[in-house]
């Protein structure tokens, strides 16, 4: 935890409500989301209860699997929650937009892509653990399953793959989402608690955050947001009304212990459904920040790629090769270093807390030489104009050499030239024009207060070249066999 954002949790204790971290908003959120609130089956890591899904807040839709350890009604369920959730990723199929790399392959990027929103992060590893159970099994012979439902495995595996990657809108959990744009007087184990974390952010008329948040610890006026449901509900009405639907002699009794079978988790999911809406109008109500639009253009790519190529590729692997795994964590480096900064660049909040370590720093233009240049190669003659200033933030130690980016000018580079006693001469490259003479406004003016830092939000870094796969080194056991799904794959467990 940050000094500011302690400070910020120490705040909200004081005045008995929660306090904004940012300034924007820092991840997308789409006009149209799913809503997915999952419920399991107790003892069952993986075993689907009930689900209830939408994308309209006055029209939820619940799915129920009135015995989850029934194989056949197990897979109906599933078949019925793909009949919910493939449409939508469907739907996103929209606006499609063809370009043409060098190579001459076409490159197709559809105008939008899915969002999924979760309660919190146990309901991202459930849908996570749904996906594995799913996407290996058989269509047809022994154990046939439903169509949709190895289909519907596959696009949830895809959506895991997004909660990996920082920055990603693709799979978001409510709790997460909120806790990143607001600190509570509570601990962060109780900020996954969605109804007290609401409690803290938006209390109720003439209540406390605190006094909200403990309105939350009573299961039966607040049912827990899932995917494990109350012990004292299971044991108390769960367990007979399922065995009232197992004990049932004909069709009609059966008919009625389902109806009155899912009522009862209606009463479970419902408070939940109304929270997931009520932390959707509280995060839109934040203006996203300049880089959001970037991320979710790499999240659209990325859901156009896989649903043009899904046909024509065979599930995810339970585990990657050597190189495609060192692939993915560079990659995911690179994005956590890149979400960060973009974070600071947007957001003059998030920027404080570099600035207090001395990552960042403010400044003001004492003097500038707009015309200097230097030689490049041969008689050429490059601009490169020199800024002298005064550094604002102690924390903060230049250093002869040292390379900053201008948070007002993202693609311009300042490096020190030179330190005197209070100020700093800085020269600055790139984003001027191609002229001898910079750009109207592309350099900061005596006078003017700039930001400095020692990271850019671009990582301008390229990704170090990693063999083929047919030249795996033997310390990684070497060239992988190409790998197609096996019988045990299709016999994966639910846990």
């Amino acid at each position: 935890m940050s000094v500011l954002t302690a400070l910020a949790r120490a705040k909200a204790t004081e005045q008995g409500r929660a306090q904004r971290l940012v300034s924007v908003r820092h991840t997308h959120l789409s006009d149209r989301p799913l809503v997915v609130i999952p419920l399991r089956m107790a003892g069952e890591t993986a075993a689907p209860l009930a689900f209830m899904v939408g994308s309209d807040p006055d029209a939820p839709t619940l799915l129920v699997a009135h015995q989850p350890r029934d194989r056949a009604l197990r897979f109906r369920f599933l078949d019925d929650l793909a009949g919910q959730i493939l449409p939508y990723f469907e739907s996103c199929r929209t606006a499609p937009e063809v370009t043409v790399k060098k190579s001459g392959e076409e490159s197709v990027c559809f105008g939008d892509a899915p969002q999924l929103l979760v309660p919190n992060p146990g309901g991202a590893t459930f849908l996570r653990l749904l996906g594995r159970s799913t996407r290996f099994r058989r269509i047809d012979g022994p154990y046939a399953v439903p169509e949709r439902v190895p289909l519907l495995g596959r696009w949830l595996t895809w959506l895991a793959g997004g909660v990996d990657k920082p920055g990603s809108a693709t799979l978001l959990s409510m709790t997460s989402l909120l806790s990143a744009h607001w600190a509570t007087g509570q601990s962060g184990l109780e900020d996954g608690n969605l109804a007290a974390l609401l409690g803290w952010i938006d209390p109720p008329p003439g209540l406390t955050g605190p006094a909200a948040a403990a309105l939350a610890e009573d299961p039966v006026k607040s049912p827990p947001s899932g995917p494990a449901t109350d012990p004292g509900f299971d044991n108390e009405e769960l367990k007979p009304l399922m065995d009232a639907y197992d004990a049932a002699a004909d069709d009609r009794t059966r008919e009625l212990a389902a109806e009155r079978l899912e009522q009862a988790i209606r009463t479970q999911l419902e408070p939940t459904w109304q929270l997931m809406w009520r932390g959707v109008d509280i995060m839109r109500s934040l203006p996203p920040g300049a880089s959001v639009a970037t991320r979710w253009a790499r999240d659209r790519n990325s859901f156009s790629w896989f649903a043009v190529n899904l046909e024509e590729t065979p599930p995810q692997a339970r585990r990657d090769a050597a190189v495609p795994a060192v692939r993915n964590l560079l990659k995911r480096e690179r994005a956590l270093d890149e979400f960060d900064a973009q974070r600071a660049f947007d957001d003059p909040w998030v920027m404080a807390e570099h600035r207090l370590i001395g990552d960042a720093c403010a400044a003001v233009v004492v003097e500038i030489d707009p015309l200097r240049t230097v030689s490049g190669s041969g008689t050429r003659k490059m601009l490169r104009p020199s800024i002298r200033v005064r550094i604002l933030d102690e924390a903060f130690r230049a250093s002869l050499g040292d390379e900053y980016v201008c948070v007002e000018r993202p693609k311009q580079k300042a490096t020190v030239i030179d330190i005197d006693s209070d100020t700093v001469e800085l020269e600055l490259s790139g984003g001027m024009g191609r002229k001898l003479i910079p750009d109207p406004g592309s350099i900061p003016q005596e006078g003017d207060r700039i930001g400095l830092a020692r990271f850019s939000p671009s990582s301008g870094h390229p990704m170090p070249t990693l063999p083929p796969r047919e030249e795996t080194p033997w310390t990684h056991g070497g060239p992988p066999e190409e790998w197609v799904p096996t019988e045990d794959d299709a016999q994966e467990e639910w846990s």
